[in-house]
């Protein structure tokens, strides 16, 4: 029977280390999309993953473009999903209005009425600016 075969001492955690920011930086930046609460948390742990990488690569004399790429990923995505969960909070009166609205409405016109209760109660919120930078989105 033969023994398995080892990487070096330091080059397999160093190679897997690189790997798990940029997976979790690309995780956390698809669920800003869909839930920006938890885009944030992601993207908390994929930035400690790639700024702890940095130096088990640099030790173990890898390449840290890896490990930099996750980490400005999980920027990004720390920035979105933290400008994201700001906003919900923000209009979570509104948003909770427009929910309620959007139960008893039962058909497109009824559900298109309700978007525009949502708008113009955002509308008093939000500056004139913050409006035509999300333009025509929808909740």
């Amino acid at each position: 029977m033969s023994t398995p075969v080892q990487a070096p001492a330091g080059q397999q955690p160093a190679d897997s280390a690189g790997r798990r920011a940029i997976w979790l930086s690309i995780a956390a930046l698809a669920m800003t999309f869909m839930l920006p609460l938890a885009g944030l948390v992601m993207a908390l742990f994929a930035l400690v993953a790639g700024i702890r990488a940095l130096p088990q690569l640099k030790s173990a004399s890898k390449p840290t473009g890896v490990a930099v790429g996750g980490i400005v990923v999980s920027s990004v995505a720390l920035l979105l999903s933290g400008m994201a969960t700001a906003m919900q909070l923000y209009l979570m009166d509104e948003y909770s209005a427009y929910q309620e609205c959007m139960k008893g409405a039962g058909t497109v016109s009824s559900q298109g009425e309700c978007f525009t209760q949502f708008r113009n109660l955002a509308e008093r919120k939000l500056p004139a600016d913050v409006l035509e930078m999300l333009g025509t989105m929808q909740p």
